[in-house]
Formats: C-alpha cells, structure tokens, sequence
C-alpha cells in the first residue's frame, strides 16, 4: 500500500475533502458514492459517512493508498 501524508491547516478534514484534495477521486460526487460503497477505511474500519471528520493522527485507507493527516499551523 502506498503511502502518502497530507497536511491541514484547520482542526479537521472531512473524509469526501480529504480524497480530493489527495486526487485520489475527481469530483465530491464520485468521493461520495465510493464512500458509501464501502470503499475508504478511516483509522482500519469501513466507513461509508462521507463528512466523517479526520484530525491529525487519523489515518484513511482508500484506493490502494493509505493517507496520515497531520496539521501544519
């Protein structure tokens, strides 16, 4: 699995945002339908809540990637 960290300037990412943002997914739309395939894993469990809230230390599974958040003031 691929690894990749992506850094935040805020208190959280939401699950949908964080995809797009690593371009693992095109559009909102398509992060949304694959989240609630059953597709990503947030922390080593399925999640399918697209506005799931990830803050530094999480980690999402997703597409063959695994991506660590970590904020950067």
């Amino acid at each position: 699995m691929k690894q990749k960290t992506i850094e935040i300037h805020t208190e959280y990412i939401k699950l949908q945002d964080l995809l797009k943002l690593a371009g693992l997914v095109e559009t909102g739309g398509e992060a949304k339908e694959r989240i609630q395939n059953g597709e990503a894993q947030v922390n080593g469990e399925i999640c399918t809540q697209r506005g799931k809230k990830l803050r530094p230390g999480d980690e999402a599974a997703f597409g063959g990637w695994r991506l660590t958040v970590t904020y950067v003031g």
